[in-house]
Parts: structure tokens; C-alpha cells; sequence
């Protein structure tokens, strides 16, 4: 109880990223063209698969819904982030806010990590038993594991937000970042962190490096049977369609071990804020453009789309 009443009617505000009003409107700027950016590129990649029967296949169904993930999880972060922006960081919000934006940015990336090993796996299907791969790859399967990637997001990011938000947050409400990010947020905190930091250590090497072992064994097999593919053309074919999902893993995983996977000794708040810009905003507006530039079904679909416009 005494930790609830501490931390009732405490309002979190964001660290301007500078005390120049001019500069923080220009940052402004840049995240608002970010945005717009992100949320153009992935409706249009969602829209092209939708309508566009050729591409009504798995493969195009996960990255149709990884585009949707993009859009929730930027969109969870840039409205309060530009606001703050705009206000010079004294636009409060809640703790029920805050925890609620922690949530479902948490609930969105981990869903959007998951997703990106499923169509790993579905690449590695789709190579190596290529005869096989309509049998597997059915549309029962892909929606199953759709929803089971939402799933496992929601099961990390529950215990990990409700488990940080019982913690009592005093005096300090000043957070150095520009969205509730979790390492930011227990900062905060007026009591011991260590089991927290722990926890979210745990959760986030589960969901960063499950994944990504799954990831890395399927492209071992992956790049063993495109080396035994005789023709150019089937090499090169199979390679690009990998290629920008490779590229957009190292992206993702990147970045989000170096937040979540550092040790909290050597976490550093400025650092943290520069890195996170590049996943919520920055990536988000790659993905669709490395799928589109690296994908000749895709780019062909998009003319196609773009005319009937």
C-alpha cells in the first residue's frame, strides 16, 4: 500500500531532447515526416497484398501483417512523442498512460520479433521442400502461427508492465527518453530494482534470442540449398527474397539487444534515446522499403496497384 500511494497521482514528463525550442522543432519535423513515411510505406505494402490475388500466399501474408505491426508500433510511440516535442517536454502523462504505452510497445515488438522468425521459417520451407510447401504452409498453419506470435507478445509484455508498475515512483518523474521505455522508466523508481532489471534481462534474451536462433538454423539450411540450386536465375530469385528479410532482422534484433540486452551498468540514457529512434521511427520506414527494392513480385504488384490510383 505504501508503494501505491507514493506512486498515485505521480505524472511522468519526457526529457526535452534540447533546451532550444527552434531545435526541438525541427526534431519535430523530422519525426513527423518519419512517421507520415512509415505509415504511408507499410499501408501501401499491407493494401498492395490485399488486393493483389498474386500475392495471396503466406509469405506475403506474414510480411502484410508485419507492415500492420509496424504501423500499431510506431503508432503507439509518435503521437506523445510529438507532442512532447512540441510542448518542450511538459506534456504529462499518467502512470495508467504510461504503463499502457509500455504495453502494447512491448506487446507490438515482441510480436514483430516472433513474426520475423516465422518467416524465416517460412523461407525455409519455401527452399528446402519447395514441392512440399503448399502441404505445409497451409492457411490454417499461417494463421495459427500469426495469432500465436500475438499471443506470445501479449504473455511477455503483461507480467513484465504490471511487474515494473509496482514499483513506487516518488519525487523523480522526469523521464530521460521520449516514450515509456522500460529501462528509462525503472530509473524512476524509489526502491530496489535489482529482481526488475532481472525479470526484463530474462524476458527480453527469451524473445531476442529464441527468435533469433531460430532465425540463424534456418538460414544455415537456407544458404546450403541455394548453393545447390544449378541455375542462376533460381539462385538469385531465392537469395533476394531472403536478402531483405536478413536485412531487417539485423535491424530489429540489433538494435533491441543493445537496449534491452546491455548490462545496466553500462546503460546510457543519452545512447539509449539516439538507438531507439532508429527502431521505433527509422526502421519502420526501411522495412517496406528493402522489401519493395529487393523483391521483383512485390515491386511489380506495387506498379500495378499504384496505376489503378
Amino acid at each position: 500500500m505504501e508503494g501505491i500511494n507514493k506512486t498515485a497521482g505521480i505524472e511522468f514528463f519526457f526529457r526535452p531532447f534540447s533546451p532550444d525550442p527552434k531545435v526541438q522543432r525541427v526534431i519535430f519535423v523530422a519525426f513527423l515526416a518519419m512517421y507520415l513515411t512509415s505509415l504511408g510505406g507499410n499501408a501501401t505494402i499491407a493494401l498492395t497484398v490485399r488486393i493483389n490475388p498474386s500475392l495471396h500466399t503466406p509469405m506475403y501474408f506474414f510480411l502484410a501483417n508485419l507492415a500492420l505491426l509496424e504501423i500499431l508500433y510506431t503508432s503507439s510511440i509518435a503521437p506523445l512523442a510529438l507532442a512532447n516535442l512540441l510542448s518542450m517536454g511538459k506534456t504529462p502523462v499518467s502512470v495508467t498512460g504510461c504503463g499502457s504505452q509500455m504495453f502494447f510497445f512491448v506487446f507490438l515488438g515482441g510480436a514483430d520479433c516472433v513474426l520475423l522468425a516465422v518467416m524465416a521459417y517460412d523461407r525455409f520451407i519455401a527452399i528446402c521442400y519447395p514441392l512440399r510447401y503448399t502441404l505445409i504452409m497451409s492457411w490454417s498453419l499461417s494463421v495459427q502461427l500469426m495469432v500465436g506470435s500475438l499471443v506470445l507478445g501479449f504473455l511477455l509484455s503483461l507480467p513484465l508492465t504490471i511487474l515494473i508498475f509496482h514499483l513506487p515512483f516518488c519525487h523523480k518523474n522526469e523521464v530521460y527518453h521520449f516514450y515509456c521505455d522500460m529501462p528509462a522508466v525503472m530509473r524512476l523508481a524509489c526502491a530496489d530494482t535489482r529482481v526488475h532489471q532481472m525479470a526484463l534481462y530474462v524476458i527480453s534474451f527469451m524473445v531476442l534470442s529464441l527468435p533469433l536462433s531460430l532465425i540463424s538454423v534456418s538460414y544455415v539450411f537456407i544458404v546450403a540449398a541455394i548453393l545447390r540450386i544449378r541455375s542462376t536465375e533460381g539462385r538469385h530469385r531465392a537469395f533476394s527474397t531472403c536478402s531483405s528479410h536478413i536485412a531487417v532482422v539485423l535491424l530489429q534484433y540489433g538494435c533491441t539487444s543493445f537496449i534491452y540486452l546491455s548490462p545496466s551498468s553500462s546503460y546510457s540514457p543519452e545512447m539509449g534515446r539516439v538507438v531507439s529512434v532508429v527502431y521505433t521511427f527509422i526502421t519502420p520506414i526501411l522495412n517496406p522499403l528493402i522489401y519493395s527494392m529487393r523483391n521483383k513480385e512485390l515491386k511489380d504488384a506495387l506498379r500495378k496497384t499504384l496505376r489503378k490510383f
